[in-house]
């Protein structure tokens, strides 16, 4: 048997490898964006999700939450993806399209009810941020979301 061939293995080898594609995609946009200021301040952005303003004040510690809270933030998108996959018609025979969708999905869902929720810092929302945003969701958890399940569903 091999490791990451059950249900749950391959959910969270999907979520690690989304979760880190994502977050080193958002630190190359921040580090140029922001011409070079630490990314850590993304990890601190997202903890505030649920500390709020005191994540900018609470230490190093802000930091390793907010990772945390991107990976099962990203774990979970890839358990709804591979519970979805099998039930949807379809969805295997067009798999970009299907990773695409699926980027698109998850920008909406975050940027336009969970970030809304939580006690993020909110500003407004920027076309040229929210396009490259969404194609980085669409590359780094849609895209690998959809071929990593279409293989372990027709193994």
């Amino acid at each position: 048997m091999r490791p990451f061939s059950s249900f749950p293995g391959t959910v969270l080898l999907a979520g690690l490898i989304t979760g880190t594609l994502d977050i080193l995609s958002a630190f190359v946009y921040f580090s140029i964006v922001s011409h070079g200021q630490p990314v850590s301040k993304i990890l601190v952005y997202i903890s505030s999700g649920v500390f709020g303003k005191a994540a900018f004040s609470g230490g190093p510690a802000m930091m390793w939450w907010g990772l945390l809270f991107h990976y099962l933030i990203a774990l979970t998108w890839s358990f709804v993806f591979f519970v979805l996959y099998p039930k949807i018609a379809g969805l295997h025979k067009h798999p970009v399209a299907t990773g695409l969708v699926y980027g698109l999905l998850v920008w909406c869902v975050m940027n336009l009810v969970v970030v809304p929720l939580s006690q993020v810092p909110h500003g407004p929302l920027r076309l040229v941020n929210s396009v490259i945003n969404i194609l980085i969701l669409m590359a780094m958890i849609g895209l690998p979301l959809s071929f990593m399940a279409r293989k372990y569903y027709t193994r």
